[in-house]
């Protein structure tokens, strides 16, 4: 399993399934990894905080089940993440991610964050935030030496073939001066051979990938190109 504390030696590559064959998605996952991706993301939109509805806990328990040694990243794009932590607990996630616009003061009835972090680390999983793209980076930072992952999204959140947006690569970059070395600082959106090198110089260590993955003809050589994206 991997340890997401220990600092890569070149950029993790997150395969997200939302890109992936649904009605083969034990397949897809498994071909995957098999062809050099580091992890599965997985994203959970509830409809509310983004348009798009997809998977629960369901495909967790399911991606856990046939793959028992792979690491689990869940994105929770939802409005109440607090609901979800214990069900994705026990159905076997690794990681849970939810996002810093739901949470008080951005929302003025949401949870604290730091009561998320604790109740995340609580059930047994590492915590990440996460900032959309016209979020600023700045209020994550009391939050850091708690957080096990943050991830800046590089596409707005809700649906996947979005282009990358360059612009992103400023918070990234202040991101990565303030986290140490056991916090993993991860992109979501529109990474590819050609978007990977700037979002990796800006200090990026993780890259989730759905399209240039699952779609690309060659999955080998899609997800080692990420990887060569660390290459100085």
């Amino acid at each position: 399993m991997l340890d997401l504390h220990t600092k890569p030696e070149r950029p993790l590559v997150a395969a997200s399934i939302l890109a992936a064959d649904f009605a083969r998605i034990a397949e897809e996952a498994n071909d995957a990894l098999d062809k050099g991706a580091d992890l599965l993301h997985v994203d959970v939109m509830d409809g509310h905080f983004v348009a798009n509805l997809t998977m629960g806990a369901d495909m967790i328990r399911g991606l856990r089940r046939h793959l028992p040694d792979t690491f689990l990243d869940v994105h929770l794009m939802v409005e109440r993440p607090h609901e979800y932590i214990d069900s994705f607990a026990e159905a076997g996630g690794n990681n849970f991610s939810f996002h810093l616009e739901v949470c008080h003061p951005f929302h003025p009835h949401g949870p604290e964050v730091g009561d998320l972090i604790d109740r995340v680390h609580g059930a047994g999983m590492t915590a990440g935030l996460v900032i959309n793209p016209y979020t600023s980076a700045w209020p994550v930072e009391p939050y850091l030496d708690r957080l096990d992952l943050v991830l800046v999204m590089s596409v707005i959140p809700g649906l996947g073939g979005q282009s990358f947006m360059p612009h992103v690569l400023k918070q990234s970059q202040w991101l990565a001066e303030r986290v140490d070395g056991r916090t993993r600082l991860e992109m979501d959106g529109g990474l590819d051979a050609e978007t990977a090198p700037p979002a990796v110089t800006s200090g990026v260590d993780v890259l989730v990938a759905g399209s240039s993955v699952f779609k690309a003809d060659d999955r080998a050589e899609a997800i080692a190109a990420l990887h060569r994206a660390g290459r100085r």
